[in-house]
C-alpha cells in the first residue's frame, strides 16, 4: 500500500534540515528541562516525607535508611533526564556538522586530487647555473677539488 499521506513520515522534513532538527530538539529539551525541575521538587518533597515517616519502635536512623532507595532512584532519574538533555544538544551540533562535512566533501576531494597530481608530476627545475669565474681558476679551499692523487696539480699529497 503506497500512500501520499504526509503524516506517514511525520519527521522526514525535520530530519532533512539541520535548522529544523535543531529547533525540534530544542523544543524537546525545553520540555525535558521542565520535567527535570518538577522531578527535583518531587525528589525534595519525597525526601522530606519519607524521612519524617517513623514507625513505633524505630531507632533514629531507621526512617533515613528506608528513604535511601527512594531518594537514590529519584536522583538517578534526574541524572538520566540531564544526560538526555545534553545528548539532544549534542545531536543538534552533530547534525549541523554532518551537513557542513557533506558540503565541504567535494572541495576537499578536488584539493586532494590536485595535490596528488602535483606529487605525481613534479615541476620542471632549471639546471643550476655556475657563476662565471673571473681571472681563470678560483682558489679552492680543498673541498670539491681533485678526486685522485694523480690529479693534484700544484697541490701536494699528504
Amino acid at each position: 500500500m503506497t500512500s501520499n499521506d504526509p503524516n506517514r513520515f511525520p519527521l522526514r522534513d525535520v530530519a532533512q534540515s539541520p535548522e529544523a532538527t535543531a529547533r525540534y530538539l530544542a523544543d524537546i529539551q525545553r520540555v525535558l528541562l521542565d520535567i527535570g525541575r518538577n522531578l527535583e521538587v518531587l525528589a525534595q518533597e519525597t525526601r522530606i516525607h519519607c524521612r519524617d515517616t517513623h514507625v513505633e519502635g524505630d531507632r533514629f536512623y531507621d526512617a533515613w535508611l528506608r528513604a535511601q532507595p527512594v531518594e537514590r532512584s529519584l536522583k538517578d532519574l534526574l541524572k538520566h533526564v540531564e544526560a538526555i538533555s545534553k545528548g539532544l544538544e549534542k545531536s543538534a551540533f552533530k547534525r549541523r556538522a554532518h551537513d557542513e562535512a557533506v558540503a565541504n566533501t567535494a572541495k576537499k576531494r578536488k584539493e586532494k586530487e590536485l595535490e596528488k597530481a602535483r606529487k605525481n608530476m613534479p615541476p620542471l627545475q632549471a639546471a643550476p647555473q655556475n657563476p662565471p669565474q673571473q681571472g681563470g681558476q678560483a682558489h679552492n679551499s680543498g673541498y670539491g677539488g681533485p678526486t685522485s692523487i694523480y690529479d693534484l696539480g700544484n697541490r701536494e699529497s699528504a
